[in-house]
This record gives C-alpha cells, sequence and structure tokens, in this order.
C-alpha cells in the first residue's frame, strides 16, 4: 500500500480480496502496510487490485513461502515481546536456565541476567527430552514461577510451548510462545500458536533447510500473527566436537529472502559452555537480531543441559564482549 494509504484503503483491497474467494493478510510496517493475498490458483491477476484507491504495487511472490517473504514485505518485521522490540538496530539478548527447577533458582538467575543486561528471560517449564527418564519439567508450577520471576525483574518471559493441549495455559502466563527445533513442523501446533495472537519463537529443526523454516514460520502468519522471531539452535551433522553444528550462514540468508528477525541459539548450538562466548559473538557479527544463552548460578547442578550453560559472571564477560562487536556492524546491544 502507498505510504499515505488510510485504512478505509485497506479494508477495500481486504473485502475485494475476499469477494474473490481469496485471504487476505494484512502486515503493518513501519512505513506502509503490506497485504498478503493468498489462496490465488493464478486466475486472479494484479489488475484485480492495483488501480484500488490507496494501491502503490501488486507484486506476485516467486517463493513458496509467501507471507514470510521480503518480497511481499521489503521492510524488517519488528516483532514486540513485552515491550522489548526484537528486530531493530538492538540485539536481544534472552537469558536464563534451560528449565525451572523452582522458585528460587528461577528469580536468582532471572535478576543476575537483567542486572547483566538481558532483555528477556527464558525458561522451560515443560521440558521435551530424549529421554523418558529425564526431568520433564514443572508445568504449570513452572509456569508460575516465570510469572514471578518476572513480577521481580520485569523481564518478559519466553517459554516452549509443546502441544495442542497445553498451548492455552502457556499462553496465558507467557509473553512469547516459543515452538522447539522438535516441533518445528508440527503443524496444528504451528496454527493454534498462530490464533493465540502471542508473539511466536521458532527454533529450526535438526535437520530442516531453510525453506522448511521459512514454510513452517508461513503457517503461523497464515493464521493472521505477523510476529514471528525464528531461531537457528543448530543443525546434526557428522560432528563429533560439539552437541550440534551452528550454521551461522543461515542468518544472512534468512535476512536476504525474509522480512522477520531472527536469533541464535549457540547454548544448543554447541552444547559447550566454553564454545557459547565466541560463538555468540560470531553470531552478533553475522548480523543475528538477537542471542538465546543458557544461564545457570550452579550448572554442575542443573537439572537439564548444565554442561552448556554459563555461570553468571560468564554471562557478563559475555556481554561486554558483545558491545564492541554489535557496535561494530551498527548494532547496539
Amino acid at each position: 500500500m502507498d505510504r499515505t494509504a488510510t485504512g478505509e484503503d485497506v479494508g477495500r483491497v481486504v473485502a475485494a480480496a475476499e469477494r474473490l474467494g481469496l485471504k487476505a493478510h494484512p502486515i503493518p510496517g513501519a512505513q506502509r502496510t503490506a497485504i498478503g493475498i493468498t489462496g490465488n490458483k493464478g486466475t486472479v491477476g494484479p489488475a484485480a487490485f492495483e488501480n484500488l484507491p490507496g494501491v502503490l504495487e501488486v507484486i506476485r511472490v516467486s517463493h513458496p513461502y509467501k507471507l514470510v517473504s521480503r518480497e511481499f514485505h521489503p521492510e524488517d518485521t519488528i516483532v514486540p515481546i513485552g515491550g522489548v522490540l526484537v528486530g531493530g538496530r538492538r540485539v536481544v539478548v534472552m537469558a536464563g536456565p534451560c528449565a525451572v527447577e523452582s522458585l528460587e533458582q528461577t528469580v536468582t538467575i532471572a535478576k543476575a541476567v537483567k542486572d547483566l543486561g538481558a532483555h528477556l528471560l527464558r525458561g522451560g517449564a515443560y521440558k521435551p527430552r530424549t529421554s523418558p527418564y529425564s526431568f520433564q519439567g514443572l508445568g504449570e508450577e513452572g509456569l508460575r514461577i516465570l510469572a514471578e520471576a518476572r513480577e521481580a525483574t520485569g523481564l518478559p518471559v519466553v517459554t516452549e510451548v509443546l502441544d495442542t493441549s497445553t498451548l492455552d495455559l502457556v499462553a496465558r502466563y507467557a509473553d512469547c510462545l516459543q515452538v522447539g527445533a522438535r516441533n518445528m513442523q508440527n503443524f496444528e501446533l504451528l496454527k493454534r500458536a498462530g490464533r493465540s495472537g502471542k508473539p511466536v519463537l521458532l527454533k529450526r529443526g535438526m535437520s530442516a533447510t531453510l525453506e522448511e523454516f521459512l514454510l513452517a514460520a508461513e503457517y503461523v502468519l497464515a493464521e493472521g500473527n505477523p510476529h514471528v522471531v525464528l531461531c537457528e539452535r543448530g543443525v546434526r551433522t557428522f560432528n563429533d566436537f560439539t552437541r550440534n553444528t551452528l550454521d551461522l550462514a543461515i542468518v544472512p540468508a534468512v535476512e536476504r529472502l525474509s522480512h522477520l528477525p531472527i536469533f541464535v541459539d549457540p547454548s544448543h548450538g554447541t552444547g559447550r559452555r566454553d564454545k557459547v562466548l565466541p560463538m555468540s559473538l560470531a553470531s552478533v557479527a553475522a548480523g543475528a537480531d538477537g542471542l538465546a544463552v543458557e544461564v545457570h548460578h550452579r550448572p554442575a547442578e542443573a537439572l537439564s543441559d548444565g554442561p552448556q550453560a554459563l555461570t553468571p559472571e560468564l554471562f557478563g564477560q559475555l556481554m561486554e564482549k558483545a558491545r564492541p562487536v554489535a557496535e561494530a556492524v551498527g548494532r547496539t546491544l
């Protein structure tokens, strides 16, 4: 739409699409609103819309993913998470424990990362684990603990949702719903997350291609929710010196093809505490819009992923060293 287009102009385009049996997806931007039209089997041409008031340009999107494409929405999308803006000039840092274990543990870590400059609090109340005998999370009690940690620190909460049956419960407590790597192609979960209206942090599947990753995000946007943050967390390869292979090349690839912001998770991406700091710096240098870092005040006692968790002291070092890297690439921290 044109910069001067009114709400009435947008409404006319939406109504025209619906009359043709199509679905319209308005996505407001900083400069102008874009309207994605899906459901066209090729019978409707640009002339159906290009002469409507307020329409600047009608573009055919060639990628299989439409709404997440930069062809459709050239401007970067800014995703608000509890008042924190993701996708702008500032590199946003999300930090906290892998799993919520207790109120004391979570609040202690939340206060520590807040004091050291974190912007968002991460923590799992529901944990998908490879072994059925591993700690599975505290469930709703964990969600209540995260809410108390938010109250104590002011940090918005990002936590994982595992299935459609618990999504509404998680959405009542969380500021952002995380869809983990194992659920990247759980399409019913993606659709429900899209309909929730909550921002969604979507992690890349362990063997997912870039196109599969972007098409998973398309499921959320197709439900009318433009607030999606992508997250690279490492893929499975043949290497044996890290837990996964952190694919930093996907950051500039996503930024070229999509308007959505992208985080990097160097904790899961490496699985090794000593590699988290250097890969965090590399992620910022590569253009990541944010970092997802696991922090635990007693990592040797952590119930989940202790070997990759930073201590608060090491997290402080990460924040200190990342600032000049962010400045070098025209960002702030």
